[in-house]
């Protein structure tokens, strides 16, 4: 049985939970398609959060990898279609760190295209009730960070037949009470999407064409 990486971020910016890492913690020993899920906890912090993940890769050498994070204000679950080379924080991560303008990776890309199949996935998500959308950004704080140094690990290190990527999660209920006028999803519902998009993920090797693009 051949095994699916899933890994969710711990709470980060004074908050007390985050989605991503609760919804990750549900699908731990899960089979999706024949697949066993095993799942990891990483630090909200650069560079740790990709050691961390790189750990794990060597440890499950998985045929996915997909990490998942928290983006309140989303109203959907946003699937990433690009990584890229920066580091712009507008906090400090859970080390105290508020890197400015600096490379993920010194001399690397500018950027790295998800391996996904991610409107294959939106689709499934959505076929299955559950909101979901391509995202055009992973933001610059330490979700890029991650995505950025797996797609660079993958694409760098012979491991270029594992495909990798990155999804962005809403706010739970519980979060937007605290932040009055946001949306959020349920913790059921995230899960359902994550398993959603982990079964398209592991069946669709090419990614289906249909638009899902942005006029501005």
């Amino acid at each position: 049985m051949e095994n699916i990486l899933v890994t969710g971020f711990d709470p980060f910016g004074g908050q007390a939970l985050n989605p991503a890492l609760e919804a990750v913690r549900r699908l731990q020993g899960i089979t999706v398609d024949g697949h066993r899920v095993e799942t990891r906890e990483i630090p909200t912090v650069f560079d740790k959060s990709i050691e961390r993940l790189l750990a794990a890769v060597s440890e499950i050498k998985p045929k996915l990898v997909i990490c998942v994070g928290q983006a309140g204000g989303r109203p959907d679950i946003t699937i990433e279609r690009i990584a890229i080379n920066i580091n712009d924080a507008r906090i400090a991560d859970n080390d105290g760190q508020q890197p400015i303008d600096t490379p993920v990776v010194p001399g690397g890309p500018a950027a790295y295209w998800s391996t996904l199949p991610i409107k294959a996935m939106v689709k499934e998500m959505n076929d299955q009730g559950i909101p979901a959308s391509v995202s055009h950004t992973a933001g610059t704080f330490v979700c890029n960070h991650l995505f950025y140094g797996l797609m660079h690990h993958l694409a760098t290190t012979g491991n270029a037949a594992v495909r990798g990527g990155f999804i962005h999660i809403p706010f739970l209920p519980e979060q937007a009470v605290q932040h009055k006028g946001q949306p959020s999803m349920s913790l059921e519902a995230i899960v359902r999407g994550l398993e959603a998009g982990i079964g398209a993920a592991i069946r669709y090797q090419e990614d289906i064409v249909v638009s899902t693009g942005q006029v501005c």
